[in-house]
């Protein structure tokens, strides 16, 4: 993971890349991880899924360390696609995590093996249909309504997941990590008595808006260089 993700959070992320006009590209609402508290953060590792796990185990023989599995499995909501012995054997090949468009399996023995697992939540049933497998398969996954690939990095935590290209991400957590310290020194004035309408000038933001109706708080917090939305 790379490290400086590790003091940040989703959010942050999403947020630098509004700030930065890079494409917003999250995984849909509803994907959360296995076990909560953890972050995950690494380079792509793509597959499609089309009802075997033969497609996972060759992922691996392509994974270099650090790597996160990202499953593409059309977000199917009938069957499970991942379990235990696939996410323990992404581990001797140095994947970090699993993000999967789709559902998982053998919950006990996720939380045991301990690598980060995120997904649209458990199902007992297993995969009965095996689909023909298309050119795709280990070269790009489909989570939602984005495309990503092995020039992505992907940044996961309780929030969701976001994925960054991987030329764009330092650009992204430098952006990320100013604001940050603008939110906590926000929230740290909050605590000593200072609130956030004081801190934003409010009521000069509404006197403006009355004179300019067009004139909007993303606008005016990025005027006075406060940060609370993009």
């Amino acid at each position: 993971m790379p490290k400086r993700f590790a003091e940040l959070a989703t959010p942050l992320v999403a947020d630098a890349c509004v700030r930065l006009g890079e494409p917003l590209r999250a995984a849909p609402a509803g994907i959360s991880p296995v076990l909560p508290g953890r972050k995950l953060a690494g380079r792509v590792l793509p597959v499609r899924h089309y009802g075997s796990v033969d497609v996972f185990l060759e992922a691996y023989t392509r994974a270099a360390p650090g790597d996160v599995l990202v499953i593409d499995n059309e977000g199917r909501r009938d069957e499970a696609c991942i379990g235990d012995l696939a996410v323990l054997e992404a581990g001797t090949a140095g994947v970090t995590g699993v993000v999967v468009w789709g559902l998982h399996r053998d919950t006990p023995d996720l939380v045991e093996i301990g690598l980060p697992v995120y997904s649209y939540g458990a199902y007992a049933p297993g995969p009965v249909r095996l689909d023909p497998r298309g050119p795709e398969a280990l070269s790009s996954a489909r989570v939602g309504a984005h495309t990503v690939g092995a020039d992505d990095v992907v940044f996961a935590d309780d929030d969701g997941v976001v994925f960054v290209a991987a030329d764009r991400v330092e650009a992204v957590l430098d952006t990320a990590e100013g604001i940050f310290r603008t939110e906590r020194n926000q929230a740290r004035l909050i605590r000593e008595g200072q609130t956030l309408r004081e801190q934003t000038r409010f009521d000069a933001y509404l006197a403006r808006r009355a004179e300019d109706p067009a004139y909007s708080f993303r606008s005016h917090l990025r005027r006075i260089g406060g940060a609370i939305e993009e």
